[in-house]
């Protein structure tokens, strides 16, 4: 029996999720389903056991929905012809690293990013060749030499079924052009005679570090152009205004599609019918099938666990104006630490993914087969949302500049973002986080270098909390800056941020602090932009004259069926291993915001990266 990763109870919903499910059970028995980090953001130092085995390692950095599967193909080599031609054993460990990521990381030019040199990756596996020729282009061809496809799986839209079925599904062909119209309609909804479920909502991932939100937005550029085929740069630029469009339905930009389906899930199960969360999700075939059998964050299913499939199950809109496959591609890397034997083994384990063994074994895991004669057998049914013969068109992968171009337009017709953020400077912020910084230099540091991520034009806030402070927004608070346009003043922000070193610190008014910072986001929140607040807090509320129950009753009004117009969402940060995880994690979810998992509080630049990505 193949290892399986842990995942820890307090960064996973799965527990809620176990009950009796027949159907699910017998399914799951034949589909191991992939592992990722609920609550958190994918890491390069993730994996399985590094212990020395006495077999060459074999590193292979690839994206989350891949991990388990390729745990299983690594299990199957062991026994192959590939490797018992090799001289000496070969250990294949796949680690979880997005594809965005793994592409900045081979594009800076030094070293992977992680202290133990045994998890540095000898193979890449991104979700699409996209990012193989991206490095290729931005770094050397030589880092990614002769990527080639073992699997795939088609971007689709992921639509509750009674909404589905509201637009025509399955008898009408649906395509991006019939969401565009739906997000162009003051209406909404009531165009189709549902106004209880408010405006049309989409939820995308950042095309910047993700294959689903990348192929989305080239997606909508060939859907406005009319082409199936050869875009062009001009066709992009052309399709600006389509696009912009279809960018204002979007709720916020994810950094993974879990993290949307877990929180799509738990209102469907709580009877809440989701449709005041979200109305279409841009995500891989294989996330949709997870979902279905009751999987939304695509988590590693445990010995002994059984999933509850959604009440309402989510089906796949393959847009009739045709979709991009995620191609999945491997390669051995040609960077400098992989030795001559890594390089041997990974040749060996890619020619080995190709095989008809290996393929026999994708279709468990939601994912494609190249080989045509491998069934693709029950689960690839319209019982769990899919059409096994679809997409009827596929979209060619446009080339490099095309992809860049179509990044660059998103950077500027992407939803703009009004965000304040609040920022714990209570006195156990003083705390070490063990890499010569204190918890509270960390907060900043990371609160500085994702302001680049924001555009001038962004609307930016910071505020701090602590006890025996107070401001014009009240008592507990310290205003660092109002929200406002980012324009040219980064760096007075940052010389701001950083004065909170020396700011008093004291207690924890947490509930207080999100109550205020959610009445003064209420009150300017438009509907044309996110409007979301991030807080950062690393421990439990001490000072607060609200409790929990009350700033919840007070702040999950906006997330219910039909939504408010411009709902506020929270997108908390549990910051070290003292931070109230649930607490925090209810705040998110009444809102409709995600929590964030800090818990290792050295990795807090990389997490408060990761929530930026959502703007």
């Amino acid at each position: 029996m193949r290892p399986r990763r842990r995942v820890p109870a307090a960064r996973s919903s799965a527990a809620r999720r176990r009950g009796p499910a027949a159907a699910a059970v017998a399914l799951v028995a034949g589909l191991t389903l992939s592992g990722c980090f609920g609550g958190g953001s994918p890491s390069p130092s993730g994996g399985s056991d590094f212990a020395d085995d006495g077999c060459t390692s074999v590193v292979v950095a690839t994206s989350s929905e891949k991990v388990n599967m390729l745990d299983a193909l690594a299990q199957a080599f062991k026994d192959s012809p590939e490797a018992k031609a090799l001289s000496t054993c070969a250990t294949v460990r796949p680690i979880n690293v997005s594809s965005g990521d793994a592409t900045r990381y081979l594009t800076s030019g030094q070293d992977w990013p992680a202290a133990d040199t045994r998890r540095w990756p000898s193979m890449w596996s991104p979700a699409s060749t996209v990012w193989t020729e991206r490095v290729a282009a931005a770094a050397s061809a030589s880092l990614v030499p002769e990527p080639t496809s073992f699997t795939h799986t088609p971007v689709v839209f992921g639509v509750p079924e009674s909404m589905a079925k509201a637009l025509g599904y399955p008898d009408k062909p649906l395509g991006i052009a019939d969401f565009e119209k739906l997000c162009a309609d003051p209406n909404g909804w009531a165009s189709v005679g549902k106004p209880i479920w408010g405006s049309f909502k989409i939820s995308k991932t950042n095309p910047n570090t993700s294959t689903t939100g990348l192929s989305a937005i080239l997606m909508q550029s060939y859907e406005a152009s009319g082409k199936t085929a050869d875009l062009t740069a001009a066709d992009v630029a052309a399709s600006e205004q389509f696009s912009r469009v279809f960018e204002e339905c979007v709720i916020h930009y994810g950094d993974t599609t879990g993290k949307v389906l877990t929180r799509l899930y738990d209102e469907t199960q709580n009877g809440a019918g989701g449709s005041g969360y979200v109305s279409a999700v841009a995500l891989e075939e294989t996330s949709l099938l997870n979902y279905n059998l009751g999987n939304p964050d695509s988590h590693t299913v445990q010995p002994g666990e059984t999933l509850t499939p959604p009440k309402e199950k989510l089906v796949a809109v393959y847009p009739k104006g045709g979709s991009i496959w995620s191609d999945n591609p491997i390669t051995v890397l040609g960077a400098s630490w992989v030795t001559p034997e890594q390089r041997t083994a990974g040749a060996a384990f890619a020619a080995f993914v190709q095989t008809a063994p290996a393929q026999r074994i994708l279709p468990q895991f939601g994912f494609r087969p190249l080989d045509a004669s491998v069934p693709l057998g029950d689960l690839f049914t319209t019982p769990f949302g899919v059409d096994p013969a679809g997409p009827a068109v596929t979209l060619p992968r446009p080339g490099v500049d095309v992809v860049s171009t179509a990044i660059d337009q998103w950077t500027q017709i992407r939803k703009p973002s009004s965000v304040l953020e609040v920022i714990d400077i209570s006195g156990s912020m003083d705390d070490s986080i063990g890499d010569g910084r204190s918890k509270l230099d960390g907060a900043i540091e990371g609160a500085q270098t994702t302001l680049g991520h924001f555009r001038r034009t962004d609307e930016v806030g910071v505020w701090a909390f602590t006890t025996g402070v107070s401001s014009p927004v009240g008592d507990g608070i310290i205003q660092v800056r109002d929200v406002a346009p980012l324009a040219a003043d980064l760096e007075s922000i940052n010389t701001s941020l950083a004065d909170l070193r020396y700011a008093t610190r004291q207690g924890t008014p947490m509930y207080d602090a999100i109550a205020a910072a959610y009445d003064a986001m209420s009150a300017r929140a438009q509907p044309g932009r996110i409007n979301a607040i991030v807080v950062l807090s690393d421990g439990k509320d001490t000072d607060s004259t609200l409790s929990l129950d009350s700033l919840i009753a007070k702040i999950g009004t906006s997330s219910r069926e039909g939504g408010k117009a411009a709902p506020v969402r929270i997108f908390p940060i549990a910051y070290g291993e003292g931070a109230d995880i649930s607490a925090l994690q209810r705040i998110a979810e009444a809102t409709g915001g995600q929590w964030f998992d800090a818990s290792d509080p050295a990795k807090i630049d990389l997490v408060f990266a990761s929530v930026i990505n959502n703007f």
